[in-house]
């Protein structure tokens, strides 16, 4: 089998020498993404198309695992499926393709597209008007449409070469990956941020990976699988990093520290300078992230650019003017809208009153009052990957007891519960346990305490949600701390 694989057409418009690079580089690109399927597919570059050729007896599962590839490599417009035979005349050509378009034209509008190269005693448009009227006597509930066919039968003649052309499947577009350099994408597992990587990874950028941890085990595990799975389908031959800062005592830090309304956006300027710290010792020269405008507080343009005041890199922002549909929408397209249903949303830090328009002097003034030792340790305790060994160094989640109700509570041997929420959430819906012994420290204290607490007792974490609670008992379970279960039993049910 024979695959012609058009060039996106903004490759075609560049000069002869970068046009003839990013040829050799797309062409590069597809032979270390097929050979991991089958080391005998050939690939040979073309001035207007690349040549695919797959080996005889090559298994359907292997055939149809190529094509699917195939439209997932960044630089491709198009696909044609090909079969290259001897051509001697026109009847001849018809012969090969009437029976293989007549069933699909039945019943619809279609024209002959015929591109011709060598000599020749007739034109191209002899070449359409004959092989149109062929199909039309094959299949008589058919109609021609020049302008707005509903199929379109392509037919390629190279001297005295026929290309039948049996399929045709449209590629991903977008440049060659890697011929516009590296970049480090900051992923969170939602919707916003797979996309924006994906749109770099499109557009030729070989994108990394950076997850700051704010959830524990369980959080980097969703976010690891999301990861691999854009890597794998989109990016696939090129090798790069999966990058993981620790970031729960960051958080800590920002809530003990900095005032309410500032917290959101310190939180993000934190990342910054941890992200460019990063993508400086990888030699990366750009970062980007989801962000989009006003879909929260810390991404109202004026706050953007205050988060944008403590880089040292440009960061790169390709969703930031799409509407949160469109986005949704992209993340079903790649395939990253699974990921983001399952995993909970985690938040490090929630403002009462967020500001929209935080002023740099007192953003600069509230990190002043920040333990720059917190960061320091978080840098320190990176954990740097191949992407394509995420899921191999993966540990199974440890499972934690999850409690429904206060009768199941009293069945347990020394159950005590601990209210992880800040102290203002617990004044406003406070947690009524009769019999119950009740604690309460906040989640982002919990970690450097629970090791402290009496081990005797059965410890069950509460917040409204239970999102929160479930990331910081399976974070303890990590840690070998295994009498920490969930309590989600809310009075409003």
């Amino acid at each position: 089998m024979l695959y012609l694989l058009k060039l996106h057409p903004e490759i075609t418009i560049k000069s002869r020498s970068v046009r003839q690079q990013m040829t050799r580089c797309l062409t590069a690109n597809i032979r270390n993404t097929l050979r991991r399927l089958d080391q005998g597919v050939r690939v040979k570059d073309q001035w207007d198309a690349i040549r695919v050729r797959l080996p005889e007896g090559l298994a359907d599962e292997t055939t149809a695992a190529i094509e699917d590839s195939l439209t997932r490599i960044p630089g491709i417009q198009q696909i044609l499926a090909t079969e290259e035979v001897r051509f001697d005349s026109l009847e001849q050509a018809a012969e090969h393709i009437v029976p293989l378009w007549s069933p699909a034209i039945a019943g619809r509008s279609f024209r002959v597209q015929a591109k011709r190269r060598g000599e020749h005693d007739f034109t191209s448009a002899d070449i359409e008007r004959y092989l149109g009227g062929k199909l039309l006597e094959a299949s008589p509930t058919a109609r021609v449409n020049l302008k707005h066919a509903e199929v379109v039968v392509p037919v390629e003649l190279n001297d005295r070469r026929l290309q039948v052309i049996r399929a045709r499947w449209k590629g991903l577009g977008g440049y060659p990956l890697g011929v516009q350099g590296q970049a480090l994408s900051l992923i969170s597992g939602g919707f916003d941020s797979p996309v924006a990587t994906w749109k770099m990874i499109r557009r030729g950028v070989k994108t990394h990976f950076l997850f700051f941890n704010l959830g524990g085990p369980a959080h980097e595990a969703g976010v690891r699988d999301v990861s691999h799975h854009v890597w794998e389908r989109y990016g696939v031959s090129h090798k790069v990093k999966f990058v993981s800062v620790p970031f729960e005592g960051v958080v800590a830090e920002i809530l003990r520290s900095i005032p309410d309304g500032l917290m959101g956006v310190v939180l993000k300027r934190m990342m910054m300078r941890v992200a460019g710290r990063m993508a400086e010792r990888l030699r990366i020269p750009a970062l980007v992230t989801g962000d989009a405008i006003a879909q929260v507080s810390s991404q109202t343009l004026s706050n953007l650019a205050v988060i944008d005041d403590a880089s040292t890199l440009p960061i790169l922002r390709p969703v930031l003017t799409d509407d949160k549909q469109d986005i949704i929408d992209r993340a079903r397209m790649i395939g990253t809208a699974r990921f983001a249903e399952s995993m909970p949303e985690y938040c490090g830090v929630i403002s009462r009153r967020p500001h929209n328009k935080a002023p740099l002097g007192d953003v600069h003034a509230a990190e002043a009052e920040f333990d720059e030792r917190v960061l320091e340790e978080a840098i320190q305790a990176t954990e740097v990957m191949r992407i394509d060994q995420v899921l191999e160094r993966e540990a199974p989640l440890p499972e934690v007891m999850t409690v429904d109700s206060p009768e199941a509570l009293g069945h347990l041997d020394a159950p005590c519960v601990i209210d992880i929420r800040r102290a203002d959430e617990q004044e406003a819906a406070p947690l009524a346990l009769p019999r119950i012994p009740l604690i309460h420290i906040p989640f982002y204290e919990l970690q450097d305490q629970a090791a402290d607490l009496p081990a005797d007792k059965q410890y069950l974490l509460y917040c409204d949600q239970g999102v929160m609670s479930r990331m910081q008992a399976l974070h303890l379970a990590d840690r070998g701390l295994r009498h920490f279960g969930v309590y989600r039993h809310s009075p409003t049910r």
